[in-house]
């Protein structure tokens, strides 16, 4: 590893920092930033993410793809977590808190808006910044890319059912252009350029030096996303850091608790690593363009389920890294 990527987490700590000063110094430019959007998709992000997801993609063998229903452990545990586990531990570990623990807080008005968020978080498993967690942990991109996808038609049919349920409302309006937007930019185009960049290259020599070359703009692009999301949001980090450090809290214990018992389920059945690692990522971390968009179509741009799921985005970097070092020093005990 490079000195760069091997202090990525002090890089993303100072990133995180200069992204507060900068939503303080340089509203103007945040703003603008915050403007470059469609269909609730930041378009700047988008291409930042877009550079991270890329490289993976280049490493991804369609001539593979058919064998992956030879570990279909992995992707059971997916869907398993995803779906019928963790929707309702958020809800769960929301309603304890903020009815609960923080009861006396919060008042109850914005307690109610807090779950309201938190619910639609813990709903929304990640889609596109998988790819890139499952590059620092050396993950089967072919797998994770079947992962990815599968996930995505799973969300499709039952995110908004598990929301009106959990919410008890029965008119929740999923932005679909947000949702296939997200798929098309995220997934789709870079797995295409990703296609033709491996046929070009040829050997599988080429195509690893490539990978080689490409990869620390994909760390960087990681960096320069982290420095937007946290200048969109500055000015809230300042105005409301106990609002936000509370919000946090139960999102905290979700994504370590959730990462826990998906890596331990791929433990316990013997998944390799390359397919374990990223089978835990993918429902820790958090589709939060559909989250965001959501909590704003439903309760307003200023509601508090809006900044719920936005305080999901500020910690869903530094959470994630932390758990990909993990990852990283258990490879060991996997097959």
């Amino acid at each position: 590893m490079s000195a760069f990527e091997r202090y990525l987490t002090l890089w993303v700590a100072l990133a995180m920092a200069a992204g507060v000063v900068l939503g303080l110094v340089a509203p103007g430019l945040v703003a603008a930033v915050a403007a470059a959007e469609v269909a609730r998709v930041n378009l700047v992000v988008a291409v930042l993410i877009w550079a991270m997801v890329y490289p993976m993609m280049v490493g991804v063998d369609p001539t593979s793809l058919g064998k992956v229903a030879r570990q279909p452990r992995g992707l059971a545990i997916t869907l398993v977590v995803n779906w019928m586990i963790k929707p309702f531990s958020m809800a769960a570990l929301a309603v304890l808190f903020f009815e609960g623990v923080f009861a006396e807080l919060i008042a109850p008005a914005d307690a109610q808006q807090y779950i309201a968020g938190l619910i639609l978080l813990g709903a929304a498993p990640c889609t596109a910044m998988v790819f890139v967690w499952s590059q620092l942990t050396k993950g089967d991109e072919s797998y994770t890319l079947l992962q990815v996808s599968v996930n995505d038609v799973v969300m499709v049919f039952a995110f908004a059912p598990l929301v009106a349920f959990l919410l008890g409302v029965t008119d929740i309006v999923v932005p679909w252009e947000t949702l296939v937007l997200s798929v098309l930019l995220f997934v789709a185009l870079p797995l295409a350029a990703g296609l033709l960049t491996r046929r070009r290259l040829g050997s599988e020599v080429r195509i690893a030096d490539f990978q080689a070359r490409v990869k620390p703009w994909s760390i960087l692009g990681l960096v320069a996303t982290v420095v937007i999301l946290f200048g969109l949001q500055g000015r809230v980090i300042v105005e409301q850091p106990m609002v936000i450090g509370l919000i946090a809290v139960p999102i905290l214990l979700q994504s370590y608790g959730i990462f826990a018992l998906a890596y331990a389920a791929a433990w316990a059945f013997k998944v390799p690593h390359r397919i374990a690692a990223p089978c835990a990522l993918i429902g820790t971390s958090n589709f939060f363009e559909l989250a965001v968009a959501v909590a704003i179509s439903l309760f307003g741009l200023n509601s508090g389920a809006a900044l719920a799921t936005v305080v999901g985005v500020l910690v869903e970097v530094p959470v994630m890294l932390s758990l990909v070092a993990l990852a990283n020093r258990t490879r060991a005990r996997f097959p």
